[in-house]
């Protein structure tokens, strides 16, 4: 297959190009508007774009200096809780939810992971008991990225415990300032509160609000966690947030040549998994142009792709040296002598204008970098679904196997 995106005289970038002209400073309403948002979806919500009609897409607005900032700072309702929505919600969920997802109006946050279930969500213990035409939800969920900033949460929760204990989760969408929800921060190594748990005192959600059907919470829950695999993977390095392996080449490239042998082999070590990187993403835009499905290749770009982030934030900290340390250095300034005869050191200055938003040689993203092998799935359980699904090795045997979920806690305890 050809590895290289069409000409600049295709005529949809063409048409990009035209919508920019007249949009020269695009908001999230905007784009929404014109289908940049989510191309890949039917109108009224997107283009119906194939998908190299929407990495043409991508790179016009890149090319612009524009991002499709609805999906950054919205990247859970936009990647996660809308095409949930959209699969399974009713006409009013759609209706009410989808547009201001897109227009960035509405924050959205996830409410799946519990302090006890570890790795083994479908072991979660937070309970939906329905009464009447509401549902009172109890128990506690961890790790609720940005749950502070979020008008909405997506919950999977209990609503059966007489059933194997994937059968009797179901599917929620939560307003945040519901009477009995408490958030407790949870203040990262970054110093940044990005994290919380979330805590539901008997929490009375009305019943609208089920996402699908009772007891389908499950399949619902794997259909969002595909999308944020994908999602997670797809930039390549801090989860699109930070600096690339490009950014990184073409600064150390700006600044002179690099002689010292090592810090050459870890610049190409870089790049080659950078490419590998890239033509795994063509090879599941080549699945989804003949209608194939991506499957477990998701998880084996997440595991790379993880790994590739940490990768290219250590070579970015050590070619910065001490000044790597310091909170708000950046990636700009001239190349120090002694590093231009082959030291390792890089003195960047603080100006962190090139990547804005992070911080990515300095205190932030080196410290939030060992995060990326654990969000969204953690590197273990990829290998393991890789390992069965792929290798095709036995599965670890499930001491479980028949039972119901409140009779696997009795077992537990």
């Amino acid at each position: 297959m050809d590895f290289d995106l069409p000409a600049d005289d295709d005529p949809r970038r063409r048409a990009v190009r035209a919508w920019l002209a007249d949009h020269p400073d695009p908001t999230n309403a905007d784009l929404h508007a014109a289908g940049y948002i989510v191309p890949h979806w039917p109108p009224p919500y997107g283009l119906d774009a194939d998908p190299m009609h929407q990495l043409i897409i991508d790179d016009e607005l890149k090319r612009a200096g524009i991002g499709r900032t609805a999906v950054a700072t919205n990247a859970i309702g936009v990647g996660w809780a809308a095409p949930t929505i959209y699969l399974a919600g009713t006409d009013w969920q759609k209706e009410r939810f989808l547009p201001p997802i897109f227009s960035g109006d509405e924050i959205w946050c996830q409410l799946f992971s519990e302090p006890d279930s570890g790795s083994d969500l479908a072991s979660l213990g937070t309970r939906a008991v329905r009464d009447g035409d509401e549902y009172v939800i109890t128990g506690s969920k961890i790790w609720s990225s940005g749950a502070h900033h979020a008008q909405f949460g997506i919950l999977i929760a209990r609503t059966d415990p007489d059933t194997p204990k994937h059968k009797g989760i179901s599917y929620f969408i939560v307003p945040m300032d519901l009477p009995g929800i408490e958030l407790q921060p949870i203040v990262d190594m970054t110093t940044a509160h990005s994290f919380n748990q979330t805590f539901f005192n008997e929490v009375r959600l009305p019943a609208e609000y089920l996402v699908g059907d009772e007891g389908e919470g499950w399949k619902l829950a794997k259909v969002t966690l595909a999308n944020e695999r994908v999602s997670l993977s797809s930039a390549g390095s801090m989860w699109g947030t930070g600096p690339s392996a490009d950014d990184l080449i073409e600064l150390v490239r700006a600044h002179g040549p690099v002689t010292d042998p090592v810090t050459r082999q870890r610049i190409a070590a870089l790049h080659a998994e950078s490419e590998v990187l890239r033509l795994g993403r063509l090879r599941t835009l080549s699945a989804r142009l003949q209608g194939k499905t991506p499957g477990v290749e998701a998880s084996i770009q997440k595991i790379m792709g993880d790994e590739h982030g940490q990768h290219v934030m250590e070579l970015a900290k050590d070619l910065a040296g001490s000044d790597g340390m310091l909170v708000g250095s950046g990636p700009v300034g001239p190349l120090p002598p002694r590093a231009q005869s082959g030291a390792t050191e890089i003195n960047f200055s603080r100006d962190d204008s090139q990547f804005p938003g992070v911080d990515p040689v300095g205190h932030y993203g080196y410290l939030f970098a060992p995060a990326l092998t654990i969000g969204g799935g953690t590197f273990a359980v990829q290998r393991n679904i890789i390992a069965e699904q792929v290798l095709g090795l036995p599965r670890d045997i499930n001491v479980e196997q028949g039972m119901t979920w409140a009779e696997s806690r009795r077992t537990r305890n």
